[in-house]
């Protein structure tokens, strides 16, 4: 058996039990080739050999390891750009089929849940609220949109008022309530997922990091103990790419983000503080977001960093993230606190494509991948099939590489975060 143990976390200590698989030591041939043990290679994989393809997934180190296991577990509706943004970007007609490709991604999510019995806490609603007075104006004027123009019926404008009777905080204003959405525990969900791919055949090997690969006729993957040969390879390593293919490695920069999870706090102080048990998602560009675990825990993620390394002291890094939104708290116990690194794009799309004949690849879901990474194993999916309508949807999506490249695209990003965050603050 291979790969590191999951990093010490909420999530971690509450995973369904799950099988460790072996390290790849020996050389294997199949019809795909699949990078990445997250939400992309497993949905990929799944998606696969549901279509009858031989599969091989390796891992670096184990299922759902990576952001795949540590996020905040929403399930969003839309694309990470609003649908505004989205009509200037890419006009009217591809952000409306954007928007369904959206919601395809929740269904999608939902029923696979549902089909393979994966236990993982699902609940409906994320609410959104406004850090700031002058944003309600538009949040209101959104939900309407959708509602209007999208058809959307999911969404409703929440007042100042009954944002405070909901959150249990003056912090915030008003701002709208999604009840299309949905939160769940992510490494259940992930970890049962990868039980339904390997109970249809789908090799999955751990503690297996790739190397290199090589094209030319069939893909050779390499491993330090073993190789796959493949008609065809999918790379879905997001945040953890590391180098392996530089030419998409300069369209996304990974980012760190840090969670905490309370001591439980009883059914009535966890009502007062999230009423309706919904999750939150905050209007602040470096965004806040929580929830209520399964036994009233509160889960809250605040605050960001843009190097290799994690604070020191996670616990104290994100309290003071909580405690502006719930000063009254400070007398509660932290029993968790973990980070996890995604990988965000510049104009905060996903990143889809195809190197050559042999290699795709999906990336850069900038905080919106439970639902968006595993919708692109299925698009993924059909386009090896013969059908990639949907995939060349999000492929013609315009992706700017970061300025310097790999190695200097750091001091612009962060820059770039100083300024929104001093903006967040003001």
């Amino acid at each position: 058996m291979g790969g590191q143990p999951h990093p010490d976390s909420y999530y971690a200590a509450t995973a369904n039990p799950a099988p460790e698989h072996p390290r790849l030591e020996d050389a294997e041939t199949c019809d795909v080739c699949v990078i990445g043990g997250g939400f992309t290679g497993i949905s990929t994989g799944l998606h696969l050999a549901e279509r009858g393809y031989d599969v091989v997934l390796l891992e670096s180190e184990r299922v759902g390891w990576g952001a795949s296991g540590r996020n905040g577990g929403q399930l969003g509706s839309g694309q990470r750009k609003g649908q505004d943004e989205l009509e200037e970007m890419v006009g009217l007609e591809q952000a409306r089929l954007l928007w369904r490709l959206a919601e395809e991604a929740k269904e999608t999510a939902r029923q696979l849940i549902e089909r393979h019995d994966i236990q993982c806490d699902l609940k409906p609603g994320i609410l959104h609220p406004m850090h700031k007075q002058t944003f309600v104006a538009d949040a209101h004027r959104y939900a309407d949109k959708l509602r209007d123009e999208y058809g959307y019926e999911h969404v409703q404008n929440v007042s100042t008022q009954e944002m405070r009777d909901m959150l249990g905080t003056n912090v915030y204003h008003g701002g709208y309530l999604d009840t299309g959405e949905a939160h769940l525990h992510p490494l259940n969900y992930v970890l049962g997922l990868a039980r339904a791919a390997y109970g249809l055949g789908v090799r999955i090997y751990e503690g297996s990091r790739v190397i290199r690969y090589d094209t030319g006729g069939k893909v050779t993957v390499h491993t330090a103990d073993g190789t796959v040969r493949a008609n065809l390879l999918i790379i879905g390593c997001n945040g953890y790419l590391d180098g392996l293919e530089p030419r998409i490695d300069g369209k996304i920069m990974p980012i760190n983000n840090f969670i905490l999870a309370t001591e439980p706090l009883g059914d009535e102080r966890a009502h007062r503080l999230i009423r309706d048990d919904v999750a939150v998602a905050d209007s602040k560009f470096v965004i806040n977001y929580y929830r209520l675990s399964a036994d009233k825990r509160l889960l809250f993620g605040g605050g960001e960093n843009y190097t290799h390394r994690f604070p020191s002291d996670i616990r104290s890094f994100v309290r003071k993230y909580m405690l502006r939104i719930y000063s009254d708290l400070d007398d509660v116990r932290i029993d968790y606190a973990w980070g996890g690194t995604l990988a965000v794009t510049l104009n905060r799309m996903p990143h889809f494509g195809r190197l050559g004949d042999s290699v795709y690849f999906a990336q850069g879901f900038s905080g919106h991948g439970v639902a968006m990474a595993t919708l692109a194993g299925k698009v993924i999916a059909e386009a090896i099939a013969g059908d990639s309508g949907k995939f060349e949807t999000f492929a013609k999506v315009p992706t700017a590489s970061f300025p310097g490249g790999r190695y200097l695209r750091w001091p612009a990003l962060v820059m770039g975060m100083l300024y929104f965050s001093l903006r967040d603050k003001l």
